[in-house]
């Protein structure tokens, strides 16, 4: 049975019981093996489940008498527990009758007590008035005996009976006792001298329990102030020796903070009469000596020390704000700083508006100087770079303002030699000038002047980057222009474009990132808005002009080369038999051009701008070179030239990524076509797919150019 229990092991599984008892059983561990035994495996189980058998009987027997045990004690522990209960409600009452026994004599005890209050309290009155009149006595007779006034040990005792002596002759007639009223006047200002006195040395030894001690008899005398006083000053001693008196101050704070509450009864007065003194002493004077230095002679330097100093206060209030001031500290510190700024923060956007203007006119004219470049008076539609009166205006002003927003050639443009004169470390240095403004006008304007100011900010950052920087350069580019006839031209205005849309991508970034906060929620954000709307759409207008004024001297460009290098025996050669497969040279250089200039579109221009572009320039490129074969005879050797020209023009049409221009090129290839087509053929190919929708006029145009057109056959075919 021992070995029967060993196999009950925690946990118990039956399947592992049962391989444990077989792997245990001579012959039954190795199933399907030579030792493997099953009857005496059998014989095994059998035996195993009658010791099983046996031990159920007994575990169980065991159970019972456990059981019989268990009611039995449970039925003596029921009746200990009912006369425990029995006990404690004995013991209760025992409790209440003590409980009202002690209340009945703490009510006699407390009568006894008020009864003798009210016997011991007049008597004491009367023995303190006694002794008030001895010491009053003293004074009338003009000699303090006393030991209280004589001891110096004894100043509190002594503080305390002046006062009360004080307060009595305050009441008593002048005339009668004008001279006991003197000397105890004096006496009183003795001693509040000497605990004063004794203050100021308890702080110089550092004795906080002394000063705790003084401070609390000096607070019923006058001179309690002063003695605050005299502890704010001698805190001071010492305390601002470094150059950051911000830093200084605040150590000084929480030092005394610590310290205040263990010596004054009302800490929080004490500590902000401290802030206050230390505002309009050391801070005051502090700022004035960093501000007047620069206020008349360097308007950046004092602008940047304003914006310092203030930032720096409004650091150390938020710094105080976690001491305990009384109610109201936040009103309280925002006088203190106002006290300080006052006459500074009154001007100071005017201050701000005038350095900002200073600022932004140097910057100019040290770039327009470093290109040794004199700035022309341009006037414009919507932007006046320098404003002159209708009256003034010379006959070349006219013809460059005509010559601008028109293509008709009125004499020479502008030569700039390729000077886009925008400049991206000006525009970054405007911005940066602007930032830091809009950066001080935040943290300096009041709250309610804040949107008015920003918006004044704006209006610089307007009239000096946008009109007398980029409106000036778009102005200069489209007087640069050349005309569309001209040869070899600098068609430099695409990098006006880039430029400009770079820079004012900068500019917008800032109107968000810097000004939008400041004018949110008020009603200068539509103001705002609308503002730089219109410079939008006054900017947009001249940069059309320019794109398509540069688009029509591109086409020019390229009528040039097809004019130079397009000869007229390309497309009838006199020798039909000799001829080479292959594109004209007029054709190759044109097509050279022409990815350049899109490559240089697609660089200058983002966004939807690039497919605009493309467009336009795709369809006036198709148009010249439709008109352009329009001009020549064909040979039937001459019109497979023409297609190998096509080819090629549509190939590079493929360059800009047009669907439009791609099938205007598909449908030409179609139409040069019919250069070669047999005259069997031609109304085949006229009802083409590319070519069925087109006009016939167009299609006879093209028939026409053949050099066999008037043949009797092909016109009966045409026809």
């Amino acid at each position: 049975m021992a070995t029967t229990a060993e196999l009950f092991e925690e946990p118990f599984v039956a399947d592992e019981y049962i391989e444990r008892l077989a792997w245990r059983t001579p012959g039954g561990g190795s199933r399907g093996g030579e030792a493997f035994d099953p009857k005496r495996l059998l014989e095994e189980f059998v035996n195993h489940i009658q010791e099983l058998q046996v031990m159920d009987e007994r575990i169980q027997r065991k159970v019972e008498k456990l059981e019989q045990q268990c009611q039995k004690e449970a039925k003596e522990f029921a009746k200990k527990v009912q006369e425990l209960q029995k006990s404690n409600q004995v013991a209760f009452q025992h409790f209440q009758e003590l409980d009202e026994h002690i209340s009945y004599v703490a009510t006699k005890v407390c009568h006894l007590g008020d009864q003798l209050e009210g016997v011991n309290t007049p008597r004491q009155r009367a023995v303190e008035a006694q002794k008030l009149m001895k010491y009053f006595n003293e004074f009338l007779d003009g000699e303090l005996k006393s030991d209280v006034f004589t001891n110096s040990e004894k100043i509190k005792e002594a503080a305390d009976i002046i006062q009360k002596l004080h307060l009595i002759a305050q009441e008593l007639p002048f005339d009668r006792f004008s001279e006991v009223k003197s000397k105890i006047a004096s006496k009183y200002h003795d001693l509040e001298c000497q605990l004063i006195q004794e203050f100021t040395s308890a702080q110089r030894r550092g004795e906080i329990s002394r000063m705790r001690e003084v401070a609390a008899v000096l607070l019923h005398f006058k001179g309690y102030s002063h003695c605050v006083d005299v502890y704010i000053k001698q805190c001071q001693e010492g305390a601002f020796l470094r150059n950051d008196v911000f830093e200084d101050a605040a150590i000084l704070c929480q030092r005394v903070n610590k310290q205040v509450g263990e010596v004054f009864s009302n800490p929080e007065t004490v500590l902000a009469k401290l802030i206050q003194n230390i505002f309009e002493v050391k801070l005051q004077s502090y700022v004035k000596d960093q501000l007047e230095e620069h206020r008349k002679s360097d308007a950046e330097q004092y602008l940047k020390n304003l914006y310092d100093l203030y930032t720096r206060t409004t650091n150390l209030s938020s710094k105080l704000m976690e001491f305990n001031l009384g109610t109201d500290k936040q009103t309280f510190l925002s006088k203190l700083i106002k006290s300080i700024f006052i006459s500074y923060l009154e001007n100071y956007i005017e201050v701000e508006i005038g350095y900002l203007k200073s600022r932004s006119a140097m910057i100019l004219q040290r770039y327009y100087d470093s290109k040794n470049h004199q700035k022309r008076s341009i006037g414009t539609g919507g932007i006046q770079i320098h404003k002159r009166t209708e009256a003034k205006l010379s006959i070349q002003d006219l013809k460059e303002r005509i010559r601008q927003r028109t293509n008709l050639p009125l004499g020479p443009s502008i030569d700039t030699h390729g000077e886009t004169f925008l400049s991206q470390e000006v525009v970054v240095n405007l911005l940066q000038e602007t930032k830091q403004a809009f950066e001080r006008c935040h943290r300096l304007s009041d709250p309610s002047d804040l949107p008015k100011n920003a918006f004044r900010i704006f209006s610089m950052l307007v009239e000096f980057l946008c009109t007398e920087h980029i409106d000036y350069a778009l102005e200069t580019g489209l007087a640069g222009i050349p005309s569309s006839d001209s040869k070899n031209a600098n068609l430099y205005f695409l990098d006006v474009v880039h430029q400009a849309n770079t820079i004012f991508h900068l500019f917008d970034k800032q109107f968000n990132d810097h000004l939008m906060p400041l004018i949110s929620s008020s009603p200068k954000l539509s103001e705002c808005l609308q503002k730089k709307k219109d410079i939008i759409e006054q900017m947009e207008v001249k940069l059309d002009m320019g794109i398509d004024r540069t688009l029509n001297c591109m086409i020019g460009q390229m009528k040039h080369i097809l004019a130079a290098e397009q000869k007229k025996t390309d497309f009838k050669p006199e020798d039909e038999n000799n001829v080479l497969i292959q594109y004209t040279n007029a054709c190759v250089k044109v097509c050279g051009y022409v990815r350049k200039q899109v490559e240089k579109i697609r660089n200058s221009m983002d966004g939807k701008n690039v497919d605009t572009v493309l467009m336009e320039l795709g369809v006036r490129f198709h148009r010249l070179i439709y008109e352009h074969l329009q001009q020549y005879s064909y040979s039937c050797m001459g019109g497979m030239l023409a297609i190998c020209d096509v080819a090629e023009y549509r190939k590079c049409a493929k360059d800009f990524k047009i669907a439009l221009v791609l099938q205007l090129f598909d449908t030409l290839h179609a139409l040069c076509n019919l250069l070669v087509v047999a005259p069997d053929n031609l109304k085949q190919v006229c009802s083409g797919e590319q070519l069925a929708n087109l006009d016939k006029n167009i299609l006879h145009s093209f028939v026409q150019l053949r050099v066999d057109y008037r043949s009797a056959r092909l016109a009966r075919h045409f026809s």
